[in-house]
């Protein structure tokens, strides 16, 4: 990928004999060499890949954006930066109870034109290589796999709409951890962007546009399939949900009017592109559910043909189970 790397340092988070989070300062910058840029590279391809993250926007009387303005207008410099931030960044971190050690990162660099802050703690795990005479030696090295607390500023959006709610990105992190809770302190930022809710309302937006439209039911599963698969493919590629170019791709309705004009008129509110979310934009051809020990999915095209609901009794009849379950219903019954 094309990637130009401005700055990048490693400090490290540990315990000492009291248990207490320190940094372990690294004494200067990291020269921006091929290892260098190959790890920003690579940081920066594993924090696209992961799923879950959350947008935001500093707060008006935030630190770290000051220190970051500072920055940018070279009125401080990369290593100071570094090193005030870390130190904020542990007492931060020290509040909580997943108050990991590992490997703090810093980088600033751009990619694709965009000039971006990397703000990362990588796990340091343990391992054994063998050495060119055939010893055994023990090895430490990033897990970047398992990279759960690391957020990027988008400082070209930054710096051009400082009214955006979403320059700032962080990874949500595994659940019960909180992690959004310390990376939003962190940065004094607020939450700003809801992807999932953008994804719903965009559901429902599809939904009343294929009833207020009329469909045939065979006619709205295909116009749903068409904007799965638009979501789907954004999805494999890393890019956004447009909507203006995902109206484009959707017939219009009987009086011509495009889906995109059916948002404006009927205030949907929907930004002009967010992020598709799997586990939302999936709804569109499978009902899922799961409680009560029962966890159903099936295509949406098979209600009322092979799955038939009676709200009155809450009960799902299904006409032709599969193969599979068949046969162990059958040697279980």
């Amino acid at each position: 990928m094309s990637l130009y790397l401005s700055n990048v340092i490693l400090h490290q988070l540990q315990k000492n004999e009291s248990e207490e989070l320190v940094v372990n300062y690294r004494s200067e910058s990291l020269a921006n060499d091929t290892s260098s840029e190959n790890l920003v590279a690579e940081l920066h391809r594993v924090f696209n890949a992961k799923a879950g993250k959350g947008f935001g926007s500093f707060k008006s009387d935030s630190e770290f954006q000051v220190w970051l303005q500072e920055l940018r207008k070279q009125e401080r410099n990369f290593y100071d930066f570094s090193q005030v931030s870390a130190n904020r960044l542990k007492d931060e971190l020290s509040k909580y109870p997943f108050a990991d050690e590992g490997i703090l990162v810093f980088a600033e660099y751009q990619s694709l034109a965009t000039d971006y802050l990397f703000v990362g703690i990588i796990p340091s795990n343990h391992s054994l290589k063998v050495t060119e005479g055939l010893d055994i030696r023990a090895t430490d090295y990033l897990d970047l796999s398992k990279m759960d607390i690391a957020a990027r500023i988008d400082l070209s959006s930054f710096e051009t709409d400082k009214d955006s709610n979403r320059y700032l990105t962080y990874i949500k992190g595994r659940v019960g951890r909180k992690v959004a809770d310390f990376f939003l302190d962190f940065l004094q930022a607020d939450i700003g962007l809801d992807t999932k809710q953008q994804n719903q309302v965009l559901m429902q937006a599809v939904e009343d546009f294929c009833s207020d439209s009329k469909l045939e039911k065979s006619e709205a599963n295909d116009y749903k399939k068409q904007v799965f698969d638009y979501c789907s493919g954004q999805l494999k590629t890393g890019d956004e949900v447009q909507i203006k170019e995902l109206s484009g791709e959707l017939p219009p309705a009987q009086d011509g009017s495009s889906f995109l004009q059916f948002t404006q008129d009927h205030g949907y509110e929907l930004e002009e592109s967010f992020p598709a979310d799997r586990s939302t934009v999936r709804k569109l051809t499978k009902y899922v559910g799961a409680g009560g020990g029962l966890n159903i999915s099936f295509d949406s095209m098979l209600l009322g043909e092979r799955m038939f609901y009676d709200p009155e009794t809450d009960t799902l009849t299904i006409k032709g189970t599969p193969p599979n379950l068949r046969e162990q219903l059958t040697r279980n019954r």
